[in-house]
């Protein structure tokens, strides 16, 4: 089989998702393309292909839930919902809402925004957490400011993965070390890692362009379309609830986050950074809920049975978010098992001219995390190739990986079967779509920017 078909199901993907607007359809089609060339690949053409390639799409979604970290991000996802719901319905955002405008901590939209910011940059321990903690705080205020949740989507989602690449103190950290750690570099792997912290040039034009959005309060392109639409997943307002006290949110939330540190220590035998990012969010979620449950059935407001009903309620508003979620996971294993991502990365290696190395590896990354959905996968893939050629030419590391890095976070904003695309859509309540839509201009103006810098650096150092 020739190995440029390998992108067919990326390109599947991306043609139905622009033909068709329908998400799930897009990763549905291009997950059973890529089992019928897995099939291909391993058998041959055969009379009953469709009925085998269609067998092997049931098995793949079936096999990605046998995965325990996978498991746990689905329950993750159908649990915060659960958590949504508990935190609207007790009152608790819109007594929130209310707190924070009446003290003057978040009486403007920018002051909203920034607040959004802050909240993604100091829960950097974790994406995910850092998506989830960042759009339940603030999904009601940019209700209550008539701010788009696209926009939400937009500031949490190039936050979260950007600040955990830059400050590196977290599992991203912890898993680039390990991938580094067989290779003679010249300094020590975490002098390199370190190094790329000024380089990181797509996630820092990221985080700058956050905050230019944030403060000067200007949308462009599909965005000011949201704007102007105000379309969310739910067709009413979290603040629409009549208020209670501000404590029905705030200490769920805090539960989730001291939770979430406290098990990343407990799963990382008392090192964070060594610590299970889908075990404690996970565990925290669930911490969180109990909490929750428990607060609104003490205040004597509600029933147990109503409670129940509220929680399965909130899961079942994100069925069609974990959906996505669980075909992604089964579409990147596939891709995963097709080459995809080592296809793209050997025909970027196989004519490289020095100065251009730096480019062209960001480049490369960032087409095999837009096609595979994932920047972990990106890294592994990339590393492999691009340290041995800093061993062998004598290229300047910390830019090498940072190309990489910056390769692989881009994707995580541009794919629409990216988990972290996925999160960042429950956590602001934004249909996944439209958040894929509306970000897009932005994350490509910043990878354009990216690709001459590291022309430049490429230039200058190499």
């Amino acid at each position: 089989m020739a190995d440029w078909l390998t992108l067919l199901p990326a390109l599947v993907a991306i043609v139905i998702v622009l033909w068709r607007k329908e998400v799930i359809l897009a990763l549905l089609l291009s997950l059973c393309c890529a089992e019928l060339l897995i099939f291909v690949q391993a058998q041959g053409a055969g009379p009953a292909i469709l009925l085998d390639g269609s067998i092997a799409t049931l098995e793949r979604i079936v096999a990605v839930t046998g995965d325990a970290d996978n498991a746990r991000i689905l329950m993750f996802s159908l649990l915060v919902g659960g958590l949504l719901a508990y935190m609207r319905d007790s009152g608790g955002v819109s007594a929130t809402v209310k707190m924070l405008v009446d003290k003057g901590i978040a009486k403007t939209p920018r002051q909203a925004g920034l607040m959004t910011f802050f909240i993604s940059s100091v829960t950097f321990i974790e994406s995910n957490l850092s998506s989830l903690t960042a759009g339940i705080s603030s999904r009601g205020l940019f209700d209550k400011f008539k701010m788009s949740r696209a926009r939400l989507a937009y500031i949490i989602d190039s936050t979260s993965a950007p600040i955990c690449i830059i400050i590196l103190l977290n599992g991203w950290g912890a898993y680039i070390l390990g991938l580094l750690s067989t290779y003679s570099l010249g300094d020590s792997a975490v002098s390199v890692l370190i190094g790329t912290i000024p380089l990181n040039f797509y996630a820092l034009f990221t985080l700058a362009l956050v905050l230019y959005t944030i403060i000067t309060g200007k949308v462009y392109g599909p965005m000011r379309k949201s704007e102007q639409q105000l379309h969310t997943l739910a067709e009413h307002s979290e603040i629409d609830v009549k208020p209670s006290h501000p404590s029905y949110m705030l200490l769920p939330l805090l539960t989730l986050v001291a939770s979430m540190l406290g098990f990343m220590l407990l799963t990382g035998n008392g090192r964070l950074v060594s610590g299970s990012g889908s075990q404690s969010v996970l565990y925290a979620t669930t911490l969180a809920c109990l909490v929750a449950y428990c607060m609104m059935l003490f205040s004597k407001r509600f029933k147990h049975q109503q409670l129940v009903d509220i929680g399965f309620k909130g899961m079942s508003e994100l069925l069609p978010l974990v959906t996505i979620v669980l075909l992604s996971l089964a579409l990147g294993s596939s891709l995963k098992l097709l080459g995809t991502g080592t296809f793209i990365a050997s025909i970027v290696s196989d004519s490289l001219p020095l100065v251009l190395i730096p480019a062209l590896l960001f480049l490369a990354g960032a087409l095999i995390s837009v096609t595979t959905g994932t920047s972990w996968g990106t890294f592994a893939i990339l590393i492999p190739i691009g340290m041995p050629m800093v061993e062998l030419l004598g290229l300047p590391p910390s830019l090498v990986l940072a190309a990489i890095l910056s390769g692989g976070v881009f994707g995580d904003h541009c794919s629409p079967i990216s988990d972290s695309t996925a999160v960042s859509s429950v956590a602001s309540g934004c249909d996944l779509l439209e958040h894929v839509k509306t970000q897009l201009p932005y994350a490509l103006f910043c990878g354009a920017l990216a690709l001459l810098a590291f022309f430049i650096a490429g230039m200058l150092m190499i």
